[in-house]
């Protein structure tokens, strides 16, 4: 069996991060480590505020967030339109300054609130493509390996070969000087 410490110096070597020595463990241990990440993350979701940022961003970023938001302004500007034809005055007369005072603090609101859901989301990104460092880089030594039995195979196999040729010369030379010579018949 080929033992992998012995497969290459690459895996001997003292100065592997921590990452690279994972990796080397379960090649010696001859141990699976890719997992279903998404189910981890999912599992420890974070605290309530980190929750709440998430959904805040998931609805503020859909279709139904923005619909929403048109038919909001669309019932504002259509209730002081409707309020100034029938009572001569609204609640909010145009340039709509309270309508621009509510736009101005949802988005102040809701800035931060995204930023915090993307920030989370790049750390679950981060331990992703860490992941798939690992599991990448187990796969290349993995395939190193392979191609180390591969050649040691194809050497033995070439040994082998030698060995038989030699000794099918060595019989056939055998045959040559114990058959008697005759000439060849005439023709």
């Amino acid at each position: 069996m080929h033992h992998p410490d012995s497969a290459s110096p690459t895996l001997r070597s003292t100065a592997l991060d921590e990452r690279t020595r994972k990796v080397v463990e379960h090649i010696t241990h001859r141990r699976h480590i890719s997992r279903n990440l998404g189910q981890e993350l999912e599992r420890g979701q974070g605290s309530l505020g980190q929750r709440a940022a998430d959904a805040v961003a998931g609805f503020g970023g859909s279709w139904t967030f923005v619909l929403l938001f048109g038919l909001t302004m669309l019932v504002w500007v259509s209730m002081n339109a409707w309020l100034l034809a029938w009572q001569g005055h609204t609640f909010d007369p145009y340039p709509y300054i309270l309508l621009n005072l509510v736009l101005s603090m949802l988005a102040a609101i809701q800035a931060p609130i995204i930023l915090m859901s993307q920030n989370r989301q790049a750390d679950k990104d981060r331990v992703r493509s860490e992941h798939d460092y690992e599991v990448n880089l187990k796969a290349e030594l993995e395939i190193m390996m392979l191609h180390d039995k591969i050649d040691q195979l194809q050497k033995n196999q070439w040994t082998e070969l030698i060995a038989l040729q030699r000794e099918q010369l060595h019989l056939l030379a055998d045959l040559v000087t114990q058959r008697p010579h005759t000439p060849p018949p005439a023709g």
